[in-house]
């Protein structure tokens, strides 16, 4: 039964790799100079608007350089912008600028239709046990920190 498992999880691990390598690759293609995690930095600015950079290196337990790295790129590529917290002016929140919300609106639509090519042959039942299986392992990733 063990070895089982254990081939189950290397598999498991293997893939998730080329995943993650696929995601990267396709994140150079949306924006020449856009990193993945550039990207995803951006992508958290917008849902949760007035983030601050310390939220950013919190929520994913990168280094506070790492981050400030990052949003100086955005700025200078002018999709992010700071402003003054509403309810403390002596912080800076950011947002994304117009141009920001441009290139993730244009990254989400190329990643849906790429994934509805990749799961158009999949029937519903198996559309739903994949999106229940991946909840349920991020929703284990959350609670573990």
């Amino acid at each position: 039964m063990q070895a089982g498992k254990d081939a189950s999880v290397e598999t498991i691990h293997r893939e998730m790799t080329a995943f993650a390598r696929r995601a990267r690759a396709a994140a150079a293609r949306m924006h020449p100079r856009l990193s993945l995690v550039a990207y995803t930095l951006l992508a958290h600015m917008s849902e949760r608007r007035d983030c601050r950079a310390t939220d950013l290196a919190q929520a994913f337990l990168l280094d506070k350089s790492t981050v400030s790295r990052q949003i100086a790129t955005l700025e200078r590529l002018g999709l992010v912008e700071r402003r003054p917290d509403p309810a403390d002016h002596r912080v800076q929140v950011l947002l994304p600028t117009t141009a920001g919300a441009a290139v993730l609106a244009e990254a989400t639509r190329a990643a849906r239709r790429t994934v509805c090519g990749r799961l158009a042959d999949w029937d519903d039942t198996d559309l739903a046990r994949f999106a229940a299986y991946l909840t349920r392992y991020n929703d284990a990733a959350r609670q573990q920190g």
